[in-house]
């Protein structure tokens, strides 16, 4: 564990509010004390906390109990700013700056942005300030919606290349059973693999206390190299006792030996295919068993709209995806080159032309997590 310098921590309002659902000030500088305690052992650390959404009940006592999405957003736009207040009054008992990053799919998705948050991070920590991360629930509507901060916390993780993921629940980790249905479910301490075994432990849903999310982020991270470990947030001075004294607490769930470089982790698992390509026999086996680029003669059809420098979905000629990619084509341009040769495409587009749709260095195909 003393390997891991950068440690992203994520909680969920349950373990940072009271019974009533109102935030605790206790629980909040417990977490903050673990938080500083790796601080002063020279870690670097980064925070996703939920919770904006029941500060902002205990303000507006008149919307705690609507469901619609403008009630939803109204309490968490006044909850971030009163969740946010706790965190700066607490930590500042440890003389511990920290800063307010709120990020909505879209920041992720698009390369750019998702690049400039990376380098905001990096700031931030060389710095040694604290980022606290959550979604900005104030203008997320569901299409640019990240959904889950257990997915968010993943993410997160991928962004700033951390060492290590760490969510803490209000489980202890992941059970062979539901705990709450049966004597005979058992803490399972290792993960090295996210089998369809391992899936459906989690359940439908929220699953066995929010397990499916919790998965899906183990799916993310180890992925990218990155470790994750799921423990119970009131276990005491948990931070502590899993980084700086090497304990082994909870469910560990180790990444994938084989794993993907950042840029193609984020073309998989982070980035929305703007489009469709569908390609010929020839052109899946090329890109799938060949290592190759994928030029305009393999091309079948394209569909959506979508411009040079997107994310694309690449797809067999049954619509089956077998890979993403970055396009150096806009749909248009790309539409007149459908199965043409590269001297066939000059002549259509120009010298300038590019010779590869898109790029081996810009293609990620599913086969590289399947194996």
């Amino acid at each position: 564990m003393k390997k891991f310098e950068r440690i992203v921590v994520k909680v969920g309002t349950s373990s940072i509010t009271d019974d009533k659902g109102n935030p605790s000030a206790e629980k909040i500088l417990s977490l903050a004390k673990e938080c500083v305690k790796l601080i002063r052992a020279g870690k670097e650390v980064i925070l996703v906390s939920s919770g904006a959404i029941a500060s902002g009940r205990e303000i507006i006592t008149r919307l705690s109990k609507r469901k619609d999405l403008p009630a939803k957003q109204a309490l968490s736009a006044v909850g971030q700013v009163r969740l946010m207040q706790y965190y700066a009054q607490i930590f500042s008992i440890f003389k511990q700056p920290i800063a307010q990053i709120l990020l909505t799919a879209e920041d992720l998705q698009d390369r750019k942005r998702f690049l400039n948050i990376s380098q905001t991070f990096e700031t931030l920590l060389e710095e040694k300030i604290i980022p606290i991360v959550n979604e900005n629930d104030t203008v997320a509507v569901e299409e640019i919606k990240i959904g889950d901060n257990d997915t968010l916390s993943a993410k997160v993780s991928c962004a700033v290349d951390a060492d290590v993921l760490v969510i803490l629940s209000d489980v202890e980790g992941l059970y062979s059973e539901d705990p709450n249905k049966s004597d005979k479910a058992e803490l399972i301490k290792e993960v090295f693999e996210i089998t369809k075994e391992i899936e459906v432990l989690a359940g439908p849903g929220k699953g066995t206390g929010g397990m499916c999310t919790k998965i899906l982020a183990a799916k993310i991270v180890t992925e990218a190299g990155i470790p994750m470990i799921l423990a119970k947030a009131d276990t005491e001075n948990i931070l502590e006792r899993l980084i700086l004294k090497e304990e082994k607490i909870g469910t560990v769930f180790y990444p994938s030996e084989r794993h993907l470089n950042r840029k193609k982790h984020w073309m998989l698992f982070v980035a929305k295919p703007e489009g469709r390509i569908f390609i010929d026999d020839g052109a899946k086996e090329a890109l799938l068993k060949k290592g190759k680029s994928l030029l305009p003669v393999g091309i079948l059809k394209v569909e959506g709209e979508f411009y040079k420098g997107d994310t694309v979905s690449i797809c067999d000629k049954f619509g089956k995806e077998i890979g993403r990619g970055i396009t150096n084509y806009d749909s248009l341009d790309l539409e007149k080159i459908i199965g043409r040769n590269s001297d066939e495409v000059k002549a259509i587009l120009g010298e300038n032309s590019y010779e590869e749709v898109i790029h081996r260095n810009n293609l990620a195909v599913l086969d590289e997590i399947l194996k």
